[in-house]
């Protein structure tokens, strides 16, 4: 994987917050409680307010009816590190912005991928949303290179 995708990767789980949280975020819930094993989603459906459920999970907050659809489109194995981390590519293919990745369009390629994670600015889930300079800012820590 290239600097500029493990640096995007990065920035996702710290937007998502899971990042540091357990196995690097791997194993955490929406909830922030960590999970065992990753033969499988760990599919615990959270409480998160009185109108809101989630049963969203591991370093990129994948909700369990996604894992079962990539889990098949790719063949995967398990719910491990590096399945996850294969989901999360698939999902930045799927929008178009995986190119913006490689070749360090940062902004663009989070505005097309905004519609996958809630935390990211312009989501529009009615959920927090991260500001575009800090994102950035954790990208480029993380090793990425803006164009």
């Amino acid at each position: 994987m290239n600097s500029n995708r493990k640096a995007f990767l990065d920035m996702i789980a710290t937007s998502e917050g899971t990042i540091g949280h357990g196995d690097n975020g791997y194993n955490v819930d929406v909830g922030g409680k960590l999970f065992q094993g990753y033969a499988d989603h760990p599919r615990i459906l959270v409480k998160l307010s009185p109108v809101l459920k989630s049963t969203a999970a591991g370093r990129y907050q994948l909700l369990s009816k996604y894992f079962d659809y990539y889990k098949k489109l790719l063949k995967l194995p398990d719910f491990s590190p590096d399945s996850q981390d294969a989901i999360a590519i698939q999902q930045i293919r799927e929008c178009k912005a995986l190119a913006d990745v490689d070749e360090g369009r940062f902004d663009m390629a989070v505005q097309k991928c905004a519609h996958i994670w809630a935390s990211l600015p312009g989501a529009g889930y009615n959920q927090h949303e991260n500001k575009l300079e800090d994102l950035r800012a954790a990208y480029i820590e993380a090793g990425g290179v803006v164009a």
